[in-house]
């Protein structure tokens, strides 16, 4: 069964982490190859951006990336904390393994910029919350990536996106790369997206 980490960062942003846990959760029930989620965090608790505090299954420390086939990042708020952990430079040593590994990673909104901080996607092509004037984008641009006015942009085994809205998207385009279209199909139909 393929693994993936939820990496849950201080502040990270609810609806784009529970679009990871809902999709890889009904993989369980109604598709045809289940996939097993498993929530990462740098620290016991986690205060996210709208208040709730999660407890994360596992602690970085404690990862084998050996083990899993994938990464997800779901974005936060900086006033809550977001890039004290995802800039630690611990998870950013997870992100260059699992990269040189060939391993999928995938990431909504600001979850981009932990990734172009590590410096895998330096010369390669990217996107991230475009508003705000943009100013997220051009910090993702002085990390080397290649920015794109798009919604997602898949750069081989990477993919970033836009904002909160696209979160779905980017969870069941993970699926589809781990899986199979039959399997993102299954699941859409039970989680009735179709």
């Amino acid at each position: 069964m393929k693994k993936v980490i939820l990496f849950l960062a201080q502040g990270f942003e609810e609806y784009e982490a529970a679009a990871f846990t809902d999709v890889f959760g009904w993989t369980g029930i109604c598709g045809t190859e289940p996939v097993e989620l498993i929530t990462v965090g740098l620290r016991n608790k986690i205060k996210c951006t709208w208040n709730f505090t999660v407890e994360p299954q596992l602690l970085l420390q404690d990862v084998k990336p050996e083990e899993f086939d994938a990464l997800a990042i779901p974005g936060g708020f900086q006033k809550k904390g977001f890039y004290d952990d995802a800039y630690d430079e611990r998870f950013l040593e997870l992100i260059r393994d699992f990269d040189s590994a060939g391993k999928f990673i995938a990431s909504v909104c600001v979850g981009a910029l932990p990734i172009g901080k590590s410096g895998v996607l330096k010369g390669r092509k990217g996107t991230t919350y475009h508003l705000t004037n943009g100013f997220r984008r051009k910090q993702l641009m002085e990390f080397g990536v290649d920015v794109l006015d798009e919604h997602m942009v898949i750069d081989d085994n990477i993919i970033t996106s836009t904002g909160t809205a696209t979160a779905i998207d980017v969870a069941f385009s993970l699926l589809e790369m781990l899986t199979s279209k039959e399997n993102v199909i299954k699941v859409k139909e039970g989680m009735a997206f179709v």
